[in-house]
């Protein structure tokens, strides 16, 4: 399939419905998409190559674009296999062509390929530049949103940010989809929602280009009223809630539990709350309720106590939330036991470790069943949650701006930025024996950084 983005720039990726899950774990319905572009100029490049599925038909489209000519450049933004697994096969084809990319890059081309002889490459650093004619690339190191190696490319001649996997989506290119925030939504959260500090550097980076068309590795090329995306990417990677609303999940064993999880639904409702969504754990696409958790301002977890512990799928829930910084929302708990109720001790001490989490004080245990006393509780957390609602219309509604003022009173504060993967630690003093948590690597790699509050 071959597109045209602009007169000298055309997409020559292709669409996947053959695939059921993506990076072997996310549904999609829809299929995927697996990008990949050209630019013609005086010299001529290649970004990105595709998924190794589709490369017979990724080189047919290289080919037919250029009229059969060998391109002098590729550049290989990210070095994920659904988009370097066409990368040897290029280059027996066209072993002459230059390929463009970082220091990890290559590394990891050495690691994937170990056969490989690259006759032609070019190292590049962040900020270099390559031009192409009227056309200039100028790569922007994007690392850790969501692999080390990640840069994004630049071209101000058409106004182009090629985004790498930032702005991409599930879903293939011919499928129906008139909401691009949904599968963009669960697409961020499920695999770089865990870098949002890392986006955010990056989105600071973008703030100083001049961008009209955004080319993203996945999804559509997007062109118009640009900054409603990049707005979501700044709430997301910010992780502020975007919509004010309260998610519900739960994992029943016998249905007792599930019955508590409704009554709230229904009372919140009938207290006016105008976005409830409940979850069933055990039978929902996870993925769609971790996006939910993230997407609304307060959550509700209602389990069983099982084994002394939670009940694995609500286990597996937080798990996934945690570990992607779930943080400035509103958290309460129901709890289920017949003998020794612990799943609210078990789930507040799961997310202790997160940030700026208000847990509710009216929480809610069941012993066995509904009775009288449990369904007071949930009446209670019904007004709880509501009192929420007023501050979270505020919070939203400003964009955060009420906690950006409040931080940028302060000024700025210490850190330090890993090089090799752009974590960031806060702090004065990196201690001795700090290990990065991302990339493994010693303080040696760390470099003093200022963060602004």
């Amino acid at each position: 399939m071959i597109n045209k983005v602009t007169e000298t720039v055309f997409y020559v990726g292709a669409n996947d419905h053959d695939v059921d899950l993506f990076e072997g774990q996310y549904v999609v319905p829809d299929g995927m998409a697996y990008n990949s572009y050209v630019i013609k100029d005086e010299k001529t490049a290649v970004i990105d190559t595709i998924d190794k599925s589709k490369t017979a038909e990724w080189l047919a489209n290289v080919e037919e674009a250029l009229g059969g000519a060998a391109p002098d450049y590729l550049v290989v933004q990210h070095m994920e296999p659904d988009h370097s697994a066409s990368i040897q096969a290029f280059a027996e084809k066209y072993p002459e062509t230059v390929i463009v990319g970082n220091k990890k890059t290559f590394n990891m081309i050495g690691q994937f390929f170990p056969t490989l002889e690259i006759k032609n490459r070019l190292d590049v650093k962040d900020g270099d530049s390559l031009k192409l004619g009227a056309h200039e690339l100028i790569f922007v190191f994007a690392p850790m949103v969501h692999w080390p190696e990640v840069m994004m490319t630049y071209e101000p001649n058409d106004k182009i940010l090629f985004s790498a996997d930032g702005f991409g989506k599930f879903g293939a290119l011919d499928a129906e989809d008139d909401d691009w925030a949904c599968e963009a939504r669960r697409y961020y959260i499920g695999i770089v929602g865990k870098y949002g500090a890392q986006v955010q550097n990056v989105l600071k980076k973008a703030a100083a280009l001049d961008i009209a068309v955004i080319c993203p590795l996945h999804g559509p090329v997007l062109t118009e009223n640009l900054g409603y995306y990049i707005d979501l990417y700044d709430t997301w990677s910010s992780y502020r809630p975007e919509t004010e609303g309260v998610c519900i999940c739960y994992t029943s064993v016998y249905g007792n539990t599930k019955a508590a999880a409704e009554l709230l639904a229904e009372e919140l409702k009938a207290q006016g709350e105008e976005t409830v969504v409940v979850n069933d754990l055990a039978r929902c696409d996870m993925a769609e309720a971790v996006e939910d958790a993230f997407r609304y301002d307060r959550l509700v977890l209602a389990t069983t106590t099982y084994n002394s512990d939670i009940f694995p799928f609500m286990k597996e829930f937080i798990n996934h939330l945690t570990e992607r910084n779930y943080q400035n929302r509103t958290v309460a708990f129901i709890e289920n036991g017949s003998w020794a109720p612990m799943a609210i001790k078990t789930m507040s001490k799961a997310f202790e470790n997160s940030k700026d989490l208000t847990i509710a004080e009216n929480n809610v245990t069941i012993l066995s069943a509904l009775n009288d006393k449990s369904r007071a509780q949930i009446k209670a957390l019904v007004a709880e949650l509501a009192a929420q609602k007023a501050d979270a219309e505020a919070e939203i509604a400003s964009g955060g701006a009420a906690d950006d003022d409040a931080g940028n009173a302060g000024g700025k504060k210490k850190g330090f930025v890993c090089t090799i993967c752009g974590y960031i630690y806060e702090g004065d003093t990196l201690p001795e024996d700090f290990v990065c948590p991302l990339c493994g690597q010693g303080p040696e790699v760390f470099e003093p950084i200022e963060i602004e509050e």
